[in-house]
């Protein structure tokens, strides 16, 4: 795996970057010279955290960075804005830092770092972070994992059909030596997929099912499933112009399990892992499927159409579906499913759903561990009244305004085996606003929370 360009292991000259906290920072200035206090005082460094401050050596060259640290102690994104404030050079993290807190700084850092610029050059000389005393190989995994998520929410939709997805999984699936297959068009009715088939026929890019293997035989078989809509028009209920313009990121579901499988490949954890994408466009044409049909699924059930604009739970069905009969130990499904669920936690929050109420406090535990945000939301069993329907088996959803994400989550839950473990993530996948080390666009939300929980449950190697 290569070293991000925001990094290095050799430096002739690092500058010093020192995290002070308000309450530290007086104690420090006691043991500097006249002129270092003069200079502080005169910058009006005050160390609330985020904020730094340049100290030039005898020189006159730039010596160390003051760098303000919040009072509870460094998170991962503590230096999660300092690639794109401080001046490039490389920098290397002063004081006694143990080895998981570097590597948690050094996260933040690189992914405060990231930059999507496939579209755009970018020659800039950047800051770069000395790694000295870190878990090199867990944290360049966790870099790639979510600079591959970030990378494809953010192409646009013109780059990123399902044709393309497909190549990104191929790819992936080469890197780590995986199995790769792919299910296209016609052939989804002949294998048994109707409801990809149905959302997907009115495209000009054939929908298809993805799937990638990875792991020896003897291990538990984890199940990752994510929803690739690749665009999402609404289909026939169609909708505005302003609901639609960030509908390149409804594969963020595709994005996050093939971010999380790269992370599990790529340290090895102990699972056999099978990875389902059904990978759509939503798209309005001659033969798109109607308000009112009513859908054949994989599972045999039957759907009727309330709105064609909730298509993503339709195509995980079938996926659903395919998971459990492979008899998996779990299965964990990403989609950006509801905006009920934005309303309920946010933009910024994970919502999750499992069956196992057991597992919900170890996976928010893993969450805060990480600074990872999820947050658990209800399978109330009474709102399953809402998906009833006069002619078919279920709604494809609900035709009232309340309880859209628990709703959703009680349709999919109808296509899990019985007794197979099962998380449902309903996130964001997006961030509309700059954060430290979160720049706005494309992102991985709960993935890294997951992946520590799932250490726990499958222990690493």
């Amino acid at each position: 795996m290569s070293l991000p360009d925001c990094f290095t292991t050799v430096s002739e000259r690092p500058v010093a970057l020192r995290l002070l906290t308000a309450a530290q920072l007086p104690e420090w200035l006691a043991g500097q010279p006249e002129a270092v206090r003069r200079w502080v005082a005169d910058t009006g460094f005050s160390a609330e955290a985020g904020q730094h401050c340049p100290l030039p050596g005898a020189g006159g060259a730039l010596d160390q960075v003051l760098w303000g640290l919040a009072g509870e102690g460094p998170d991962t994104w503590t230096l999660g804005e300092a690639p794109r404030r401080l001046p490039a050079g490389d920098y290397r993290l002063a004081g006694d830092w143990d080895r998981a807190t570097r590597t948690r700084l050094a996260l933040g850092w690189a992914l405060g770092a990231y930059r999507f610029t496939r579209y755009r050059k970018d020659d800039d000389r950047r800051a770069r972070l000395l790694l000295e005393d870190v878990d090199e190989a867990a944290l360049l995994a966790q870099v790639d994992a979510v600079g591959l998520v970030r990378d494809l929410i953010n192409t646009p939709p013109d780059d990123m059909m399902p044709p393309q997805l497909a190549a990104a999984a191929r790819a992936l699936a080469a890197r780590f030596e995986a199995g790769f297959s792919e299910i296209v068009g016609d052939a989804l009715l002949d294998a048994g997929y109707p409801a990809i088939h149905a959302v997907g026929r009115a495209s000009v890019h054939p929908p298809r099912l993805l799937r990638l293997t990875w792991g020896a035989p003897d291990h538990p078989l984890l199940a990752l499933v994510g929803k690739g809509v690749c665009f999402d028009s609404g289909g026939l209920d169609i909708k505005p112009a302003k609901g639609m313009r960030l509908m390149q990121k409804d594969m963020g579901g595709a994005a996050h399990v093939l971010g999380l499988a790269s992370l599990i490949m790529a340290s090895r954890l102990p699972v056999r892992l099978l990875v389902l994408v059904p990978a759509v466009e939503n798209a309005v044409s001659g033969n798109a499927f109607h308000p009112g049909d009513i859908l054949p699924t994989r599972q045999g059930l039957t759907v009727e159409i309330e709105n064609t604009d909730a298509e993503g739970r339709l195509v995980l069905a079938d996926a659903l579906t395919e998971a459990s009969r492979q008899g998996p130990d779990l299965i964990v499904d990403f989609a950006t499913l509801t905006g009920a669920a934005r309303v309920a936690v946010g933009t910024e929050i994970a919502a999750f759903f499992s069956n196992r109420p057991a597992a919900i406090p170890a996976l928010q535990a893993a969450a805060e561990a990480s600074d990872d945000p999820v947050w658990p939301l209800p399978l109330h069993a009474p709102y399953r009244d809402q998906l009833k329907s006069r002619v078919a088996d279920l709604l494809n959803c609900s035709s009232g305004p309340y309880g859209g994400a628990i709703t959703a989550a009680l349709f999919l839950e109808r296509f899990v085996g019985e007794g197979i473990d099962w998380l449902h993530f309903d996130v964001m996948a997006w961030n509309t606003r700059q954060r430290p080390g979160r720049p706005e666009g494309g992102e991985a939300m709960g993935l890294r929370a997951l992946f520590e929980w799932l250490k726990g449950r499958y222990g690493a190697r």
